[in-house]
């Protein structure tokens, strides 16, 4: 063999080694998709989506381990009786209250008629009750039924700010005018006393609000869709009202999300969900939102920390600095104080006052 032979072989070595090595990369840099099973049936990522339904979004997470990441998809979960269920309704708490006394019992089909055609005064929830003649309570007006007297509210608080006096001249308003439709009297609060009182609970909000977030971050290799999705559900999550969102239920079927996983919402409507690459992910916890026995610190916890090892990420703050453990054990004793001081308020965290306060 001659040298210029050699030096042929050589090269040609070297650029074979080359080529392999450039392969190898390419292939160890490539999304983790999710593990292929038979039968698979396709998440649809589109609310509404043709022949999308609940029915097929449980079937795809039953077949694959995985729940459509789309806005909109829901899974079937087993049914609670529906006392468990908690309505929204007026509280002194949180609340401005105005009464509505008409002259005699009037029935609901005139009541709905006359409320007010939005039910919000600027940035705050509006409500209007009616007492029921028959049976003695507080409800929402409803058809059928006969109402001695009312009682409508405004919100004095949520994450908007304090109500203002621009919100309640025009909850007034309104709630003036549903009187006059009515032909009954109404009685409001002082301006003056109800602003102060708003701004008050404010402050008490504002000092006592948590929402808390962690980053995932791919140490390695990139997700695809599919494959976070898979994660997550064995986890328990499912998936959110939202695109690009899974969410750890609550202990009530409307009650919100004990946890939040949220992606790219561009990558999450991709066609395909083995296709479209994800670097990061967010958990986030609104702390006010759960009820403490639900444990959703220690959720949020092991849901950072499951996931951190199953997709071979790294966790992170808003600043992308490393979480330790020693941190979320910080954040607990934190988390203990803002409990006693809501439930000290008689608005412990999870229940109907403190959800509505904290919105």
């Amino acid at each position: 063999m001659t040298l210029t032979q050699g030096l042929l072989l050589l090269a040609a070595v070297v650029l074979l080694g080359l080529l392999v090595q450039g392969l190898w990369v390419s292939w160890r840099a490539r999304p983790r998709r999710a593990e292929p099973v038979t039968d698979r049936v396709e998440p649809s990522l589109h609310a509404g989506g043709a022949g999308a339904s609940a029915r097929s979004a449980a079937d795809a997470s039953s077949v694959d381990g995985s729940v459509p990441l789309g806005a909109g998809a829901t899974v079937d979960r087993p049914l609670r009786a529906a006392s468990s269920r908690r309505r929204v309704c007026i509280d002194p708490l949180i609340d401005a209250v105005a009464e509505v006394t008409p002259e005699a019992p009037l029935a609901g089909d005139s009541v709905l008629a006359a409320m007010p055609t939005t039910r919000r005064a600027g940035s705050k929830p509006l409500l209007v009750e009616g007492l029921n003649a028959a049976s003695g309570t507080w409800e929402l007006p409803v058809h059928g039924q006969r109402y001695s007297a009312f009682q409508a509210a405004v919100q004095l608080a949520n994450r908007s700010g304090a109500l203002n006096e621009i919100e309640y001249s025009e909850f007034v308003q309104k709630i003036q005018a549903f009187a006059d439709a009515l032909g009954a009297s109404a009685d409001f609060a002082d301006m003056n006393d109800v602003v102060a009182r708003a701004r008050e609970l404010d402050e008490f909000a504002h000092a006592h609000d948590a929402q808390l977030a962690v980053h995932l971050r791919a140490k390695g290799p990139s997700w695809t869709v599919a494959y976070l999705q898979q994660c997550a559900t064995r986890q328990g999550m499912v998936a959110g009202p939202l695109a690009g969102q899974l969410v750890l239920p609550g202990e009530e079927p409307d009650a919100p999300p004990l946890v939040t996983l949220t992606v790219d919402a561009q990558a999450a409507m991709a066609d395909d969900p083995d296709e479209s690459a994800l670097r990061e992910c967010t958990l986030a916890l609104d702390v006010p939102q759960s009820p403490e026995s639900a444990e959703p610190f220690a959720q949020w916890q092991r849901l950072a920390s499951a996931l951190a090892r199953d997709l071979e990420g790294v966790l992170v703050d808003d600043d992308g600095r490393m979480v330790s453990l020693q941190q979320f054990a910080g954040i607990h004793h934190d988390l203990q104080r803002l409990y006693h001081a809501l439930s000290s308020r008689d608005l412990p965290a999870g229940g109907v006052a403190a959800q509505r306060l904290f919105s």
